[in-house]
């Protein structure tokens, strides 16, 4: 009796136990149920009401329209092919922020840093552009940065042949300190030259303080050479808006360059209201870097493959693979289908920025039966144009300032000048910036010949969606930073008006803070003299099926 008792007794504890366990058990569950429920129903809330909420968000810290603007069908929404109708709610911002700190003088710095930048002009500005920055995370003075005089363009111009140096100076007294030549006192001090090293591409800003630092406060003077693209693209918004003030704002051509640029804006100017600039970079070089064959035969190949002997550390491409992988520029006949397709007519002005075009006239013939009114710096400023023949720099520099200022620019390929450029015009106004989208485009003009001219342009039109220089294209993290400068563009604000309406906060226009600061003295020196010998644009065909099969 007593067992039996001990055995219903320990069953009973056990059963009480199991029961109490599966209460504990049962109540987490319970409650995770309930939270899940909660977590649901929240979301589903935020859901619904979540477009309200951005709309409002939006109409009172951005820009009017952004619900439309985004929610729109943009496969059919037609596009003005001259100017984003968006590019109004943006401008450039590249302005110190309360904790940025300002440049040390030099006596206080960690030392001189000398920079040798490398290859083009527009390789050399990024290498200026990042050297300014580096000096300021080191501490150190900079001294006016040394120009390639042996690369492919066998250039001998100096910093101050084709930048004003002392704007330079002054325009970044507040972010580094930066003096034309080393003091004689300090170098006669230095018991050991310069010391001179590469530091590795995109290299992080904690190894020029890991690496370079501590030589700098040993030796006092340090030499960077080769210096293009040695700092990382992604930096901190601080540094990223300092490469914009030295990149749009300190670096100005000097005076005699300027002139004749904007002497060939003004007689571009005089002709028609507004004129599209192309970079056709359809040079031997560049197709012979590229590894692409254009349709020359033979004789194309050998004096192509020639040239890519240069490089010898160059991968070997086939050129079928590397066209549809989009690598291939695009002949001058393929950007003036590219433009008739995209709806610019014959009448409109090109400005062609070049350098030796490979097949000379009969490769470019193509293009000019497209666009008759076709003119390129030698032909608008010949004359002027000659104290600067031998100088590859200074006649880039020209074609910087005239591509610049044009309503459409065109790139053909992914170099240096086409980011340079798209970058500032994004800075200055999201000006229409169209980069051919050659990947897509590639299978397009390989099948022409099997379609009618209106396929053929609906299928253009489409392929260059989000290539056309809109504002929505920039994105933080996209690309290289000096085409998409996202930390130094910035949305208008919106303020209630008097009458209780929504107006655009008056923000200064960079664009026209920098024409008015730097092109006044130009406009004043250049005279109606000079205007006399501008060719009459041409009235040209506009059947373009005529020219469709060339």
């Amino acid at each position: 009796m007593g067992v039996g008792q001990d055995c219903r007794n320990h069953n009973l504890a056990l059963l009480n136990h199991t029961k109490h366990r599966k209460k504990q058990l049962l109540w987490p569950i319970r409650w995770t149920l309930v939270c899940g429920v909660l977590l649901f129903v929240v979301g589903l809330v935020s859901l619904c009401i979540g477009h309200v909420v951005s709309d409002q968000e939006w109409y009172s810290h951005r820009f009017i329209k952004r619900s439309w603007y985004y929610k729109m069908d943009r496969a059919h929404a037609p596009v003005d092919i001259w100017k984003s109708e968006f590019s109004k709610f943006y401008y450039g911002c590249s302005e110190r922020g309360p904790r940025f700190t300002p440049a040390v003088r030099e006596r206080s710095s960690n030392g001189y840093l000398l920079i040798a930048a490398s290859g083009g002009l527009n390789q050399q500005r990024t290498g200026i552009t990042d050297a300014v920055v580096v000096s300021w995370i080191l501490n150190a003075t900079l001294v006016v940065p040394e120009l390639d005089h042996n690369s492919f363009w066998k250039d001998d111009s100096d910093f101050v042949d084709i930048f004003d140096v002392d704007w330079f100076i002054s325009s970044l007294s507040k972010d580094v300190t930066v003096v034309k030549r080393v003091p004689d006192k300090v170098m006669r001090s230095m018991l050991k030259p310069p010391y001179t090293m590469r530091v590795p591409r995109k290299s992080e800003p904690n190894y020029y303080l890991d690496e370079v630092l501590p030589i700098l406060l040993r030796r006092r003077v340090v030499q960077l050479t080769k210096f293009d693209y040695r700092l990382a693209n992604d930096l901190d918004e601080e540094l990223q808006r300092l490469r914009c003030r030295v990149n749009y704002h300190a670096l100005r051509f000097t005076i005699p360059v300027s002139d004749i640029g904007q002497l060939i804006i003004l007689r571009m100017r005089k002709m028609a209201r507004r004129f599209i600039s192309v970079h056709l970079r359809f040079e031997p070089d560049m197709l012979a870097f590229s590894g692409c064959y254009f349709g020359g035969g033979d004789k194309e190949r050998y004096e192509l493959g020639e040239i890519r002997k240069r490089w010898t550390n160059l991968p070997e491409t086939t050129p079928d693979k590397e066209r549809k992988r989009g690598k291939c520029p695009l002949t001058p006949h393929e950007v003036g289908l590219l433009l008739r397709a995209l709806g610019y007519n014959n009448n409109s002005l090109v400005y062609v920025a070049s350098g030796e075009i490979y097949g000379g006239e009969e490769t470019l013939r193509p293009l000019r039966e497209l666009f008759p009114n076709f003119y390129t710096k030698e032909m608008l400023a010949g004359v002027e144009l000659q104290p600067f023949v031998s100088f590859s720099s200074r006649l880039a520099a020209i074609d910087y300032i005239v591509c610049e200022d044009s309503d459409v620019f065109v790139t053909n390929n992914n170099g240096n000048m086409a980011k340079i450029l798209a970058g500032r015009r994004r800075y200055m106004g999201h000006k229409r910036t169209i980069r051919p989208n050659a990947k897509r485009l590639s299978a397009i003009f390989m099948a022409r010949d099997q379609m009618g001219w209106d396929t053929f342009a609906e299928k253009v039109k489409s392929c260059q969606r989000g290539f056309m220089g809109e504002p929505e294209e920039m994105r933080p993290g996209r690309g290289e930073f000096h085409e998409y400068p996202a930390s130094c563009i910035c949305k208008k604000p919106l303020k209630y008006s008097g009458n209780g309406s929504l107006g655009t906060v008056p923000i200064v226009d960079a664009r026209a803070e920098y024409r008015k600061i730097h092109n006044t003295s130009t406009m004043l020196r250049l005279n109606n003299s000079e205007m006399q010998n501008v060719p009459a644009p041409s009235t040209g065909t506009d059947d373009v099926d005529e020219l469709w099969g060339d």
